[in-house]
Formats: C-alpha cells, structure tokens, sequence
C-alpha cells in the first residue's frame, strides 16, 4: 500500500502528498486502466474477501464478497457483449444495492460499456429525463421498477430476476477488461429537480484516481477500517465515496437499501462493528430525531458528513453519541472534493460547524464579485484553482483567522433585506435549535418596503401558532441580530427534499412563487 495510508495525520497529509503517489494505490496506469479491475477483480484472490455489507431495510444483512462481484461482473459483461454492447454503449443501471448491482455497474466497465447508476425511487418522468439524456442501449431494473421504465424508446428493458440469474450462469466467471485510461467509465447524475435536469457528470476510468484524495482526507478511509455509507451509489456520495473508493483500498464498505429507517441504521452499525461512517447530513438528524441512539453500542473512530450543513443541535448529538468530531467533506459533482477536516489526525482540530481546509495539493479561496480574496469572515464566493484559474463553486462562505472556510448556503440561498445581506443557512441553523423544532428551511420572499424578508418553513410537533411564531422570531433575533429574523413563519408537515436528502430551497422558492401568483 502506498506510504500516503501509513498515517491520518494532517502534517503528514501535507508533507508526503503528491499527485503521483495516488497511482501507488492501484496497478493500471496512465495509458491502460479500469475501474472494475481496480475495485473488484484484483481483490477477489481470497474467496471469502468481503467487499460490500448492504442493511436491507426488511432487517436483512447481505454479505457479498470481492469475489462474487467479480465473478457475476465478469458473466455480465459476457452478456453484455453477445447483445452487441460495444466500448462507449451507455448502460443504465436501476437497482437498490445489491450483488446484481453492483456486478451490472461493473460488468459494464468492464467490457469497455458506460455504466449510468439511476436511483431507484425515480417515478416514469425522472427515468425518462435521464434515459433521454444519455440514450442507454440497455436498461437494468428489478421486476418491481420494470413498468416505470418499460417502453422507452431506443433502450431495451432488461428485468433482473430469477430468470436473469439462471441465464448468466452460461458465461464464464472471467473476463478480462482492454480499456484505456482516458475512456468514459461512469455518468453520475446530480440529485436535482426532473425539470431543471443537469446533463450527465461524465467520468473516465482514471478520474477514480484523484477520488483517492476525498479517501485519504475526507472519510479517512485507511485499510483495517469497517466503513459504511448509507447513501445511496446512485448518487456521488454513495458512489465515489461509499462504493468506488473504499472498494479500490481494498476495504470493506457498507451501505444501505430500501426505505430509509435511522433505527435500521444504527442497528447496523452496531452489528458490523463500523468504525468509520460517512453519512448525509439527513442521517444524522434522522438518528437525533429518533431518539434511540442510547438503545445501541457504537464502535465510530471516524465519521464524515456532506451534502450541506449541520445544524448546532444534530453536532452535539454527533459528539455525545460517538465520541468523535463530526468531519465536513465538502466539494460538488463537477469539481470533486475540496475542502476537508481529515478524520482520524491527532494534530488538526476540527472547528464544530467548519468545512476544514483545503485537500494537499489544491488552493481554495473565497473571493470577492471582482475576484479578489476576500479578508477573515467577510462572505463571498468559494473558489478553486484548477489549471491556472479559478473555478466557481457558486457557494458562499467566509475564513476565519485560522484559515478553516464555513459554509453560507449557495449563491441564490442569499437575502438581502433591506440592504443586509443575510444567510439562509446561519437563519436555519439557529431555528433548529429551538426545542420545538425538528426541520426548518428559509427563504427570501418579495417585499414592497424592504425588497426581501426572510420566510421561515418549520416541521414541529407544537401547534403553529402567532405565539409559537413571535417565540421562533424572538429565539432567532436573540442569536442572530436584530433584523436577522424569519418575519414570516410558515408550519408545514414536511419540507420537500432532493433525492440525496438535501433540503430542497429551490422547490421551496418555486412554490412560493407560485402561490404568490395565484393568490
């Protein structure tokens, strides 16, 4: 194994980092390389190898070894080929985890195909977005998701079930991948809205490369770890960081299928005996909310979190519960991670509520509209370098003095209010520690006087009341400022999220617009 697995630490981390030593991890190079022999093959030497742990939702515990996947994804990829599959075909991939899973994504890779995991709780409108999109020649699902993509123009529906499997037993159980290293692998999706689709984010076989740096500082994934995900790896979470990653070390991952219970989850985690979780934020609250975390043992040394930020309450909940600091990892589908607290470093304190500092070897700024670095806790926009140039991330955020960036939402979670410019994410943070509030999400609504006021969106047990609202408003100027305060409250029984758990604010906008129009 490569020296840069030898420590967590941060000045470690900064000293021995450079870009080549990421191609120690792996035997392929810069000319021949591919991800299912990388994460799958070259492992399965020991039959009994375990690669994946899935927590079915029913309670059931499925174990699949390196070498199961890399048998099955070597009959796939034969199959694959007598259809007439050929190097860049797009094959999609909608099924929960599982071992036909992950065999289809890698067979595809395998034989040189493009594997497109799609979530499985997508409806007929959201697969045929996505399937018009990247025009797959085939497309895996179960029997229970097979009306919602049957029909589809151009793409040929195959059903994995039993007649599936007993169908694949003809093809042999090797197969050996000829695919170079710049060859698309994998289109990852976005966890945005069906009517705003983002195209496909397109990955080569050698972009699994640099997700070593996301491994090594970001989930501090080290070989002896027992890792688990719950996200699912039809998103980039789960995919890049709870699936390709930990796979490609060679270590044990684990993650979760069906229908999401926080109480299923921790009791895996118990029963795996995880020492290293990287979760969505919405994990985490959904475990504080639940209240039974004291039913369950937990073995955590490490634990990371993505997706967005943390609320105040759901940190000291992460810190009596586990015992560990709650590690952001924070970076976007395009640009990959780039901001980091390094899990498991005895020498880098990790600042509650902080995005860390950059991964070694990337520079990181938040600028000014004109470009400029903006000075300790002024808000403007993160930016990467990347090639020469900054990048836009079109995420607001501050440095404090220490050199650690926080999170102020995105660009359009702004509101400017009377002149003041105010965070949605400072809004929310604050409103979620209120007792008698268990999710919370602000946005800005028109206003003839001010130009904007905040408008609060509140999940509670309490009756939505004007003295529950004039609590909310004091609770939050108290903490904030004067003017900072939602001076609007909505109650509502939910609050619409993405697909990746994320609290959906553009749904949110979209809705208040229009109603504002109708009323």
């Amino acid at each position: 194994m490569t020296r840069l697995a030898e420590s967590c630490d941060y000045a470690f981390a900064q000293s021995n980092y450079t870009p080549q030593r990421l191609w120690e991890f792996f035997e392929g190079n810069r000319s021949r390389f591919n991800i299912a022999h990388e994460c799958v093959d070259r492992h399965a030497v020991d039959p009994a190898r375990l690669a994946v742990r899935v927590a079915h939702a029913d309670g059931r515990d499925e174990l699949i070894t390196f070498r199961s996947i890399a048998e099955t994804s070597s009959r796939i990829a034969h199959w694959l080929r007598s259809r007439g599959i050929v190097a860049g075909d797009r094959v999609a991939v909608m099924l929960d985890p599982s071992l036909p899973f992950y065999a289809a994504m890698f067979g595809a890779m395998k034989c040189g195909a493009i594997a497109v995991p799609l979530f499985t709780l997508f409806g007929p409108e959201g697969v045929r977005l996505r399937v018009a999109d990247c025009s797959p020649r085939v497309l895996l699902v179960n029997t229970e998701k097979a009306p919602t993509a049957v029909g589809i123009e151009g793409t040929e529906t195959v059903v994995v079930d039993s007649e599936f499997v007993e169908a694949l037993a003809a093809f042999p159980t090797e197969y050996q991948p000829d695919t170079e290293a710049d060859d698309l692998a994998l289109f990852q999706y976005t966890s945005g809205t069906t009517r705003e689709l983002p195209a496909a984010v397109k990955h080569t076989h050698r972009s699994i490369v640099v997700l070593m740096l996301a491994a090594l500082y970001g989930t501090g994934i080290r070989p002896g770890d027992e890792f688990f995900c719950p996200s699912s790896p039809a998103w980039g979470h789960g995919l890049a960081h709870g699936t390709l990653a930990p796979l490609a070390m060679g270590v044990t991952t684990g993650t979760y299928a069906g229908r999401f219970d926080a109480i299923r989850l921790m009791r895996a985690l118990q029963d795996y005996g995880i020492t290293n979780l990287s979760s969505a934020s919405t994990h985490y609250r959904m475990m504080r909310t639940s209240g039974a975390a004291k039913q369950f043992r937990f073995a955590i040394r490490k634990l990371s979190y993505t997706g967005e930020p943390i609320d105040a309450e759901t940190l000291r909940f992460i810190d009596e519960t586990f015992g560990v600091p709650a590690c952001s990892m924070y970076g976007t589908t395009e640009v990959g991670v780039a901001l980091v607290n390094y899990p498991g470093a005895s020498d880098f304190v990790v600042k509650p509520g902080s995005l860390g500092k950059a991964v070694p070897g990337l520079e990181v700024q938040v600028q000014r509209p004109d470009g400029t670095p903006a000075p300790p806790n002024e808000i403007g926009e993160i930016r990467l370098l990347r090639r020469g140039e900054w990048v836009p991330t079109k995420d607001l955020g501050r440095v404090d003095e220490d050199g650690y960036f926080y999170h102020a939402g995105r660009a359009d979670d702004v509101i400017i209010s009377a002149g003041w410019t105010m965070s949605a994410v400072e809004i929310e943070d604050v409103l979620m520690q209120h007792p008698d509030v268990c999710e919370a999400a602000a946005i800005g609504v028109p206003d003839p006087v001010r130009g904007q006021v905040v408008k609060a969106f509140v999940v509670s047990p309490r009756p939505g009341d004007e003295t529950f609202t004039r609590d909310l408003q004091d609770f939050t100027r108290e903490r904030l400022s004067q003017h900072e305060y939602p001076r609007q409250v909505a109650f509502v029984t939910e609050l619409p999220k993405t697909p990746a758990g994320k609290i959906n604010r553009k749904a949110i906008r979209d809705a208040e617009a229009a109603f504002r129009v109708t009323a």
